[in-house]
């Protein structure tokens, strides 16, 4: 008798870690799920993501904070310098770059591009007073900033001598020495300069037509599928219900995803 109810005890006790075991590895399980959307940029492209009073602001963190929202995660906004953003994905320190990157076949070599959240392209800016450059004509033998790493030094090289090509870690420190005169022109997203000419704060001005026209999108990383869809989803979504346009009209007076 003794042996038999041993025998139930031992049998029930084997049930019992069976069923404990299962519930310990479905917390984890649902504990490791992803309920954080961590997604990086420079911090320095300002309105589209820079620090005011030490947060993070601009049209890129609050287009990141819309998708969280629609695929019910946290957002959570991180800087990282922009040359490299996309050694940082790779090695997973966030999960995606939401940092106005403009696509490119090199970049999609190392990483999956979203659909588009806006398109701009470049621009050539100047001096206010600046009379000699009308056109990427002028450009010859004119100093000229560019941001580090950004598709804009490419179009710089076209247009003048290597020595004349001065890199920057922001736009708006290479836009503020054009009034000095330590830069004749600088390249950037249209996107960039021209909330600053309507501000007024730095005496400058576009010239020309465009060089190119660029589609931005956010980048994962290649084994990342998942993230991919919910983001095209989220995207798509936020694009139908209006809120794409409120939080474009709040930074630039009208909607940037272009045709």
């Amino acid at each position: 008798m003794k042996k038999s109810w041993l025998a139930g005890l031992l049998v029930s006790l084997f049930f019992v870690s069976i069923v404990l075991t299962a519930c310990g590895s479905t917390e984890k399980s649902n504990g490791s799920d992803k309920k954080e959307f961590k997604y990086a940029m420079s911090g320095l492209y300002k309105p589209f993501n820079y620090k005011d009073n030490g947060k993070l602001a601009g049209f890129d963190v609050e287009i990141g904070e819309a998708l969280a929202k629609k695929m019910g995660m946290k957002p959570v906004a991180v800087t990282n310098p922009w040359e490299t953003l996309i050694q940082g994905l790779q090695a997973k320190k966030f999960d995606a770059i939401l940092a106005s990157m403009t696509v490119t076949d090199e970049r999609k070599k190392s990483v999956n591009f979203t659909d588009t959240y806006y398109r701009s392209g470049a621009q050539i800016f100047v001096s206010k007073d600046n009379q000699s450059i009308k056109s990427v004509a002028d450009l010859k033998g004119k100093k000229i900033g560019v941001v580090k790493a950004s598709t804009y030094k490419e179009l710089a090289l076209q247009n003048t001598d290597k020595e004349n090509v001065t890199e920057y870690d922001s736009d708006i420190t290479a836009l503020m020495d054009l009034p000095t005169g330590r830069l004749d022109a600088v390249i950037t997203d249209q996107m960039v300069g021209l909330p600053i000419i309507k501000d007024g704060a730095i005496k400058i001005k576009d010239v020309g037509e465009p060089l190119s026209n660029d589609d931005q999108a956010i980048a994962v990383r290649k084994e990342d599928k998942q993230l991919l869809d919910k983001l095209n989803k989220a995207l798509a979504e936020i694009i139908k219900d209006g809120t794409y346009e409120k939080i474009s009209n709040k930074w630039f007076g009208r909607s940037i995803l272009g045709d």
